[in-house]
């Protein structure tokens, strides 16, 4: 394993390569990019511990892509990418910051005991969904959280969609029985 934590990919996975033109490897590629990929991200405004998860995730997404990026087009190719993984990391620090905004706020005039109410059930949700793991839960949230439809779930996932269909159907079980053994900490039970 390399500094970012990628392994070696072995020449066979690593792209066909030519006689005139060798194939690529993540290790070449991170020996020659690593620090311009993360100080790139730097530079488009990500902390330097963003940066590092972002780089990271620059040379994942060539590690898949091997077989397309000739050494002419590296540099190029590892840039456009962490463009994008940077802009993805602003959104969602940006969306969080927005969530986290809306989770804050409560309407005027909001009595305190529903606002505790609703601090309870939100505690009560983070703790349900860290029970699941991470398929389920991303399959969950994305289900009833980002309303997104099975079909889109499995594309996103990069999955069949019977396998999503069955990611959702186990997180729904596993959220209402986990909510089951936890009804003694529920707010939405009914009240006597």
């Amino acid at each position: 394993m390399n500094d970012l934590g990628l392994r070696s990919v072995p020449a066979a996975l690593a792209g066909s390569g030519t006689a005139d033109q060798p194939a690529l490897t993540v290790d070449q590629l991170m020996t020659d990019y690593a620090g311009t990929v993360w100080r790139l991200l730097r530079r488009l405004g990500l902390s330097p511990a963003d940066a590092d998860d972002a780089t990271q995730q620059v040379f994942m997404i060539a590690s898949r892509k091997l077989e397309l990026i000739g050494t002419e087009s590296a540099r190029s190719f590892l840039c456009g990418t962490a463009l994008r993984v940077a802009s993805n990391a602003r959104r969602a620090r940006r969306r969080l910051r927005e969530v986290t905004a809306e989770l804050d706020e409560h309407p005027s005039g909001s009595d305190p005991e529903a606002a505790a109410e609703l601090v309870r059930a939100r505690d009560l949700l983070d703790q349900l969904l860290g029970g699941l793991s991470p398929k389920l839960r991303r399959a969950l949230v994305l289900a009833e959280i980002e309303e997104l439809e099975v079909e889109e779930i499995a594309r996103l996932e990069s999955i069949p969609v019977g396998t999503a269909a069955s990611r959702l159907r186990l997180a729904r079980e596993a959220f209402r029985s986990r909510l089951t053994k936890l009804r003694d900490t529920n707010p939405f039970r009914s009240r006597p």
